[in-house]
């Protein structure tokens, strides 16, 4: 997991929960990572996917995902 590549990075944990859920229902198999400080609430939440996978998902975020 050391090559996946971040494709999403936002401070709200639903935002890249969502862009988590729609990567999944075109059969990736992202990741999220929590970044955020516990202690402070400062940070973000970051979408990581397999190399293979970059392109595709970017794309599928920009066309797809619109946060209104």
């Amino acid at each position: 997991m050391s090559n996946w590549q971040k494709v999403f990075s936002d401070r709200l944990e639903y935002r890249a929960g969502i862009v988590v859920a729609v990567l999944e229902d075109f059969g990736m198999s992202p990741v999220l990572i929590n970044k955020q400080d516990a202690a402070y609430q400062f940070g973000h939440f970051e979408v990581l996917v397999a190399p293979g996978d970059v392109l595709r998902a970017i794309k599928i975020i920009e066309n797809d995902i619109k946060f209104e």
